[in-house]
């Protein structure tokens, strides 16, 4: 993958695509209209910059707020924070995704939790260096996988859903306050029979990897 690339949000699936010389900077968003395709089609691309990206700069003094707010266009959701509570338990403060931006029943989730200074955990981690605890990412990514499992064809969405294990964890890089996690979840295994469910997790911050590793939940209809 080259220094830079379009990472394409489509309704149930997600490719990449090589970005074009010239395009706007790498916070900014476009719609396309599939052709051929109903709404259904639509998709949001976000430039995706990595490790060294000469984007990935502070913005020129003086450039207006209103310059700023036009090239930090969140990605559109697909589930929002209410729908997310419908299908999760958690709640305050430990309900840990904010909006879900790609969704494939029965397969993955990606997800958005925005970091912020006024959450609890960073008044002891740590007083003089805020860091999101790893145990806390690891958790936010098991509840996106939560909302793979709590709905069809998984479960009916009346199941209960427990943390079973996870294994092969690694943290790639600190997250902080005012940063934007995004998690990616994938089911690899389904034995309903004895309701377990594997998956594979991914988080990145700004492109770039955070945390990895595998998970393993029990889910009870």
């Amino acid at each position: 993958m080259s220094a830079q690339a379009f990472l394409t949000v489509v309704v149930g699936s997600w490719r990449e695509e090589p970005l074009l010389h010239g395009t706007r900077s790498s916070r900014q968003l476009r719609r396309v209209n599939t052709p051929g395709h109903s709404r259904r089609g639509t998709v949001l691309c976000a430039e995706v910059p990595e490790h060294g990206d000469k984007d990935n700069q502070p913005a020129p003094l003086g450039t207006t707020a209103k310059k700023l707010s036009s090239a930090t266009t969140p990605l559109a959701a697909v589930l929002d924070i209410d729908q997310v509570m419908k299908i999760l338990p958690h709640r305050f403060p430990f309900l840990l995704v904010d909006k879900v931006i790609a969704f494939e029943p029965g397969k993955r989730a990606v997800a958005v939790k925005n970091v912020t200074m006024n959450e609890p955990q960073f008044t002891g981690h740590f007083p003089d260096r805020p860091i999101m605890p790893g145990v806390l990412m690891v958790e936010a990514m098991a509840q996106v996988g939560g909302i793979v499992a709590l709905q069809p064809p998984v479960t009916e969405g009346s199941s209960e859903f427990f943390f079973a294990g996870v294994d092969g964890v690694r943290f790639r890089k600190p997250v902080l306050p005012g940063d934007t996690l995004v998690m990616e979840m994938e089911l690899t295994s389904l034995k309903k029979k004895f309701g377990i469910v594997k998956m594979e997790g991914k988080a990145f911050v700004d492109g770039q990897l955070a945390v990895e590793g595998s998970f393993l939940f029990s889910v009870r209809v």
